[in-house]
């Protein structure tokens, strides 16, 4: 026998290797476990709560294990894990995904946290996690006793003397740039909070009071709805309501879309007859919104970039009732089929692709996605965009420039920029513009900024920009 050979003899095989890792992870779950003798010396409530609380907190360090690697979104990477474990039921997912966003919120100070404990530090984060969702007995009855003493610890330390960016769980380039805004501390702590669900009814098939009464009428009266305070269209959902499953979603007489973003289609104040674009569509939520205020009338394009995002749009199209958006796949730079509309938009709405961050009660893991070099990358393609677009527009015509963003470089530098840039277009007073359908909405300001702290929505910013039309002489 030659040495290639004896030292294959003597390698683990890889079927070997994976039987010491599984014999190496069940000794680790068992040294964590409670004795057997105090797990039963309860009674039998004590040995469910010990396997209802161990059991969730390995779920959520795994979930957390593969979200935190950073790869995709917090929601994709947790949509293909709940998908590859098809046996958890409906409150075992809410739970697992409850804990999951609860960390993501709050993922430095948990971080700062676990510093003083020991073990794997998903562990311990999965813990924080999950006194968002179980009382302090079902909680601890899956931890050991120095992990009960450790969480009792951390939870008495006083937030206060903690530094902000800690407190509130923000990096550093996030903390200086928000520390800038108005009540920064009060925007801050409200982004934390996980956000209600705004739905919009279809004014094309029905309206508000009639979805209310059937809503308070039937099942849906336990998540507690209420129409938005601005906008018209909207009605606000607590909890975690099966909306796609409901009837009334089925038949296209509502959709799920924030009331912040339901305000932008009151910018743009559609027409009859007109033809609008939607020049980033996206999924189509805006697009909605725009055609069944036109009646169906008129031609409404719906432009993006990307391809799979209109074909989830187009299910959403055909439930609306609507016959007159045209999706339209276009190029980033010099699209023909845009060159062809030149000058010839009476609305052009742009909600600009963005850092996202006025979605963090939603998103949470974007403050921990993005970064400064992304955000600079951003603003270049935003300003692209607006350029481009904004050729749409016929003289007389709209300009809606929107991010769902609270960062003044993606919001008010730009339109500074573009106005600057492109004299013949004037800024408009959106807090007059957007009484036309909200009355009870107050702007302080030329320009449209909704704020979670303020407004219960989430962050949008929006200019409204008119091109002048040419001077006729006589």
């Amino acid at each position: 026998m030659n040495k290639a050979e004896k030292a294959a003899r003597s390698s683990p095989t890889r079927a070997q290797l994976r039987g010491v890792e599984s014999r190496r992870r069940a000794a680790e779950i068992r040294s964590q476990r409670p004795a057997k003798d105090e797990r039963r010396a309860g009674t039998a409530d004590g040995a469910v709560r010990y396997v209802m609380s161990a059991v969730r907190i390995e779920q959520v360090r795994g979930v957390l294990g593969e979200i935190l690697q950073w790869e995709y979104p917090a929601d994709a990477t947790l949509s293909h894990w709940l998908r590859a474990h098809p046996k958890l039921g409906a409150r075992d997912r809410g739970e697992v995904a409850q804990a999951v966003f609860d960390v993501l919120r709050h993922l430095r100070r948990y971080r700062h946290y676990a510093e003083s404990g020991t073990g794997p530090a998903t562990r311990r984060l999965a813990i924080l996690g999950l006194v968002s969702v179980f009382s302090p007995d079902v909680l601890n009855a899956g931890l050991v006793e120095q992990e009960q003493h450790w969480l009792a610890h951390v939870l008495r330390i006083d937030l206060q003397s903690l530094p902000r960016a800690i407190r509130y769980s923000l990096p550093d380039w996030l903390d200086e740039r928000l520390a800038v805004l108005e009540d920064a501390d009060a925007l801050i702590e409200a982004l934390n909070h996980s956000a209600p669900l705004d739905v919009r009814v279809n004014p094309l098939k029905t309206d508000r009071p009639t979805i209310l009464k059937q809503m308070r009428e039937g099942g849906a009266l336990r998540f507690d709805p209420e129409p938005t305070p601005y906008s018209p269209w909207g009605i606000r959902l607590q909890g975690r309501p099966p909306v796609n499953r409901w009837p009334m979603f089925e038949s296209g007489e509502i959709e799920v879309q924030d009331e912040g973003s339901q305000i932008l289609a009151a910018l743009v104040g559609p027409k009859r007859g007109e033809m609008v674009i939607d020049y980033c569509a996206g999924a189509g939520g805006k697009t909605l919104l725009l055609g069944a205020l036109m009646r169906s009338t008129g031609r409404l394009y719906a432009f993006d970039i990307s391809a799979a995002r209109l074909a989830r749009a187009k299910p959403r199209f055909a439930r609306s009732g609507l016959s007159n958006v045209v999706p339209v796949v276009i190029s980033p730079d010099n699209d023909q089929r845009v060159k062809r509309l030149a000058g010839k938009a009476h609305r052009v709405l742009i909600d600009a692709p963005c850092s996202g961050l006025g979605t963090l009660r939603r998103n949470p893991d974007l403050k921990w996605r993005q970064h400064p070099e992304s955000l600079a990358e951003m603003r270049i393609v935003q300003a692209r965009i607006l350029r481009h677009g904004a050729r749409c527009v016929a003289p007389g015509g709209r300009l809606v420039y929107a991010t769902c963003s609270l960062l003044p470089e993606e919001n008010e530098q730009q339109v500074e920029a573009f106005l600057a840039e492109n004299p013949d277009f004037m800024l408009l007073d959106a807090s007059k513009v957007v009484l036309d359908r909200c009355e009870n909405l107050t702007l302080s300001g030329p320009y449209l900024s909704m704020r979670p702290d303020r407004h219960g929505t989430d962050g949008f910013f929006a200019a409204v920009m008119e091109r002048a039309k040419p001077v006729v002489s006589t």
